[in-house]
């Protein structure tokens, strides 16, 4: 499973040191954790298949550990990953992976998502797949119009991913 952190190590208050988030995961029971880069990604195995309960574990745990920053935790199997991996509908605009991004999401995509009027944004664009929102950001994240507008809807809370991390925990928790 993948263990995605919102609101990691964005800013001097959210600090978490990947040491002690690997402390943090390991001694709340859960196996083989490893972390990419430094903004609450985890590579993990759990005896419990269901990410709902995986989730609310590690949202407990990471609380008590780090009551400053009690960040909300979103969790998806290997197998969902590499769906979302292989679902990403923009892949043929270009290869450049920093115009790549995911939004994971707690629960289903934003309502209001499908009947944004997309055209202000171009070259941007999203397609809402499931509990992912995929984002084709050319001039990147955090410049982007399209990213404020969808981060302003309605709906579950989310955090959003590079493509290159996407990838690299596809990877990891495929364990390649």
């Amino acid at each position: 499973m993948v263990a995605l952190l919102r609101g990691v190590n964005v800013g001097g208050a959210t600090k978490v040191p990947m040491a002690d988030l690997r402390r943090v995961v390991t001694d709340s029971g859960f196996g083989d954790v490893r972390t990419y880069v430094n903004s609450g990604n985890v590579v993990l195995t759990s005896p419990d298949p269901d990410t709902g309960a995986v989730a609310a574990r590690l949202r407990a745990a990471c609380a008590d550990a780090f009551p400053a920053v009690r960040p909300d935790v979103v969790v998806r199997t290997a197998e969902e990953l590499r769906g979302v991996v292989a679902g990403n509908p923009f892949l043929g605009r270009d290869d450049d992976p920093t115009h790549h991004h995911v939004v994971f999401l707690a629960g289903p995509g934003p309502a209001a998502a499908p009947d944004l009027d997309l055209a202000p944004f171009h070259p941007e664009d999203l397609a809402v797949g499931g509990r992912e929102v995929y984002l084709f950001l050319p001039g990147g994240m955090g410049r982007s119009r399209l990213a404020q507008r969808l981060a302003s809807l309605q709906g579950p809370a989310g955090t959003a991913r590079n493509w290159r991390t996407v990838t690299t925990l596809s990877a990891m928790a495929d364990g390649r």
